[in-house]
């Protein structure tokens, strides 16, 4: 892994951890579903912004893809978090989140698109889900079952995502017009739950705030730096930054929302991060869930190296 693409993971890592700390805030004015749209048509708004201004155009084609990536990356999974999150502290949904990679695994293995299985990522993988537990220590009792599986499933939906998107998403050489599209499918699909939704709106500045960074930034910005991410280092990989969300989520609930943070908890977030370390252990140097550079996406690799510098 380059300098370049560990910052642009670090970065990702904060951003997408943070989404959260915001959803804890939107939540105080707005119901979960009212959340995820207003997030989707702000990063969507982002996004085309982005892509005029790169003079980017969404290929032929895609738009069947996109609605599935919409449906498995943005509308279900953001509308499960904020209905997970209303019983659930936000740094035990980023605890919970960072077991996409196990899913994004399985999935790989079950489709032949992983490539680079080794016992080290195995034992990764185990180690890392290990720390999760530590954090999420269920063997104390006290979390709501119903957030906790609807958290838990909005991971297993972004593995989904990774694995299709990394098929069939990426290395088109238009990623700004391909997430604006994508989130801009997620905004209808969302507006379909809109008229079962019975709580009304009631927005103060700390939600209003925090729904506009969360739409900005924890989604527009964010989805820029996953394409690239999948793009370089594969489905599997970007999914692994779920593995870094509870060490930011668990750090800014307990800074700002003064959620509890215990030797437990951080020896549980040391505990996932060794596991990170080892699943990104593969021989040969090159990063795990990565394919060699003229199979990728099934992109001829002048295309996939014209994507990757867009941007």
């Amino acid at each position: 892994m380059t300098g370049r693409s560990a910052l642009r993971t670090g970065v990702l890592a904060l951003l997408w951890g943070s989404a959260f700390l915001w959803i804890e805030l939107a939540l105080t004015g707005f119901s979960p579903a009212q959340v995820a749209v207003v997030r989707c048509a702000l990063g969507a708004g982002v996004l085309l912004v982005l892509a005029r201004r790169a003079r980017q155009r969404l290929p032929r084609g895609l738009w069947p893809h996109l609605v599935v990536a919409a449906l498995f990356c943005n509308a279900v999974p953001f509308l499960l978090f904020g209905i997970g999150q209303q019983s659930v502290d936000s740094g035990v949904a980023g605890v919970l989140n960072a077991t996409t990679p196990l899913w994004s695994l399985l999935i790989g293995l079950l489709l032949g698109s992983e490539r680079g299985t080794t016992p080290t990522r195995v034992l990764g993988l185990v180690l890392g889900f290990g720390g999760v537990l530590l954090i999420f220590a269920p063997w104390r009792g006290g979390v709501p079952g119903w957030g906790v599986l609807a958290l838990a499933a909005a991971a297993a939906s972004y593995a989904v995502a990774f694995a299709h998107m990394g098929r069939t998403l990426v290395g088109h050489g238009a990623p700004l017009a391909v997430s604006a599209a994508q989130l801009a499918a997620a905004t209808g699909l969302g507006a379909l739950a809109l008229p079962f939704d019975r709580a009304p709106a009631t927005p103060n500045a700390t939600a209003v705030v925090a729904v506009v960074v969360l739409g900005v930034f924890a989604t527009g910005v964010t989805f820029v730096l996953n394409y690239r991410v999948i793009e370089e280092e594969g489905a599997t990989s970007a999914a692994t930054v779920g593995y870094l969300l509870p060490v930011v989520s668990v750090a800014l609930g307990a800074l700002v929302l003064g959620e509890p943070l215990t030797p437990r908890v951080v020896l549980g977030v040391l505990v996932v991060l060794a596991g990170v370390a080892m699943t990104r252990t593969v021989p040969g140097g090159r990063p795990p869930g990565r394919r060699p550079p003229h199979r990728l996406s099934g992109v001829p690799t002048s295309v996939t190296r014209r994507a990757a510098d867009l941007g």
